[in-house]
């Protein structure tokens, strides 16, 4: 019998492993037996706390989320930001993405297109999506956006893209190494340019 906070702790591993193989070797890499190994679980283990392929790849959704927003409350300013603390705390998070969290956000990345071809995994993929624009919301509008939700999307929209163009673009690959320096500059462009 498994206890609740066991059955936890498990459903965590397993979501961090699964998040891992993505990551590694794309959705094709996903099965539960590779989460099992990947987890060091029993054969069976990951079938028991999801039974299905979609309901793996919806506790990775969680997962990330969960992740991404916990990065988020890591790097947000204790007080109400102006544009430029707003501004390094982004381009600190974006660092940190580009960097040691780059494998997360190529899962995310990954997992975020077979939501938009399976129906069933849209309502999670919504949900783990809103809380980034929550978040985004709410800084923008103590910087006194006079619509912070529909600014937030498009500062969702462009932190998105920034990071694929690093992560996945066509010239991914020759880039140089992340500068704080540099993403600080487009960070406050685009916070500059939500606020408009």
């Amino acid at each position: 019998m498994h206890s609740p906070e066991r059955g936890s702790d498990r459903r965590t591993l397993i979501a961090d492993s699964a998040i891992g193989l993505v990551a590694a070797a794309g959705l094709r890499g996903l099965t539960h037996r590779a989460v099992d190994g990947a987890a060091g679980l029993p054969a069976g283990s990951t079938s028991y706390y999801f039974r299905t392929r979609t309901a793996l790849i919806g506790a990775c959704y969680q997962r990330l989320a969960e992740l991404d927003l916990g990065d988020f409350d890591a790097g947000a300013p204790s007080v109400p930001p102006d544009r430029d603390a707003a501004a390094a705390a982004l381009a600190a998070l974006l660092h940190r993405w580009l960097t040691t969290g780059r494998a997360r956000q190529l899962a995310r990345f990954e997992l975020s297109l077979e939501a938009a071809r399976n129906a069933e995994l849209e309502t999670e993929f919504h949900r783990a999506g809103q809380g980034a624009r929550a978040l985004a919301a709410g800084i923008l509008a103590a910087l006194g956006a006079a619509r912070p939700e529909q600014s937030a999307e498009l500062l969702v929209a462009w932190t998105d893209g920034l990071l694929y163009d690093r992560l996945a673009g066509a010239l991914a690959r020759s880039r140089p190494t992340p500068d704080l320096t540099e993403l600080t500059s487009v960070t406050r462009r685009m916070i500059d340019a939500a606020l408009k």
